[in-house]
């Protein structure tokens, strides 16, 4: 089969496609073959490398361990041993090993029954950013109805989600981006959206009860003053240029302060989960939450999509036909 390969991290030179190996699905896995996958900010990680504290994360320390790409969806082609949940032919979307290749691997507990209503565009745009959106909003905001949240980065894959999400656990959202990008976050529900260009939203003048820091590299003293007495935030991703952290100091400065101060601080790694896949497609089905997607590229395509991705002007969801 055909599958996208890389053995050193680098540029998207380092990205080939390649004639390689059929795998074989282990226990609890089954072998997809592939219609659509995603592309995500974690696919132009792991083809720089950087942060360096990936690579002693495990990710591989000289180049990834395994080959580019996760968001996916398609037809179940074989099961592995002692898989039942799925059947040769199921249409199916989640994440696998390897999303950017003809066919692929996926972990059964990564993986859904891709529902009848849902387009395989708009089901394969929801799982990478759509979890992390609900996971921080769910898990590490506790977010309740009536509360005031606010969205750092409101226009970015993750902020689309979690404005929409925030939305629909009832709560005032303002959106915080750049002035062209307004009309959008509008768009998606929020009650109030700022330019972070014309306004200081930390000025002490507005206070959340939830802040959900999805793009920047704002000091936390200086999210704090925006924050309730009792208020959370939530740190969820930080582009910066630093390499060896890219900003993930942020959560850990969070853990260690949270304990001495009366705010709740709080870092965010999504979990990779079927169930909470399973809670998008329904929300998504039942038109609670849209995927904004912008463009699909063709298969041979894969390194301009993640470049696309990595230059920041994509306006929504990278898709890649294969």
């Amino acid at each position: 089969m055909k599958a996208f390969v890389q053995h050193r991290y680098g540029t998207r030179e380092q990205i080939e496609l390649q004639d390689v190996a059929t795998p074989t699905p282990g226990p609890g896995e089954v072998l997809v073959d592939v219609q659509l996958a995603g592309v995500h900010i974690g696919d132009v990680h792991m083809m720089t490398g950087k942060p360096y504290l990936m690579r002693a994360m495990g990710f591989g320390v000289r180049g990834p361990k395994k080959r580019p790409g996760s968001e996916m969806a398609g037809r179940v082609m074989a099961l592995g041993p002692g898989v039942a949940e799925f059947a040769v032919g199921d249409e199916v979307v989640g994440i696998g090993v390897g999303a950017f290749s003809e066919v692929c691997v996926a972990p059964v507990k990564k993986l859904i029954p891709r529902p009848a209503s849902l387009s395989v565009e708009s089901a394969v745009a929801l799982p990478i950013s759509g979890l992390t959106a609900l996971q921080a909003l769910r898990d590490a905001g506790r977010v309740k109805s009536g509360d005031r949240v606010l969205v750092i980065g409101a226009a970015g894959a993750v902020g689309r989600y979690t404005v929409q999400l925030a939305k629909h656990f009832e709560t005032h959202v303002t959106g915080l981006c750049s002035g062209s990008k307004m009309k959008l976050v509008y768009e998606l529900g929020a009650d109030e959206v700022l330019d972070y260009t014309a306004i200081d939203a930390f000025d002490g003048t507005r206070s959340f009860d939830l802040i959900v820091d999805t793009a920047g590299n704002r000091p936390l003293k200086v999210l704090r003053r925006a924050l309730t007495d009792a208020g959370t935030l939530v740190i969820v991703g930080s582009e910066t240029e630093e390499s060896v952290f890219g900003g993930l100091d942020r959560v850990l400065r969070a853990a260690l302060l949270s304990p001495f101060v009366h705010h709740r601080l709080a870092g965010l790694i999504s979990k990779e989960c079927a169930s909470d896949v399973q809670i998008l497609c329904d929300l998504a089905s039942a038109g609670v939450i849209t995927p904004v997607i912008d463009r699909t590229f063709r298969f041979e395509q894969v390194p301009d999509a993640i470049e696309y991705v990595e230059s920041g002007r994509s306006l929504g969801k990278v898709l890649v036909a294969v």
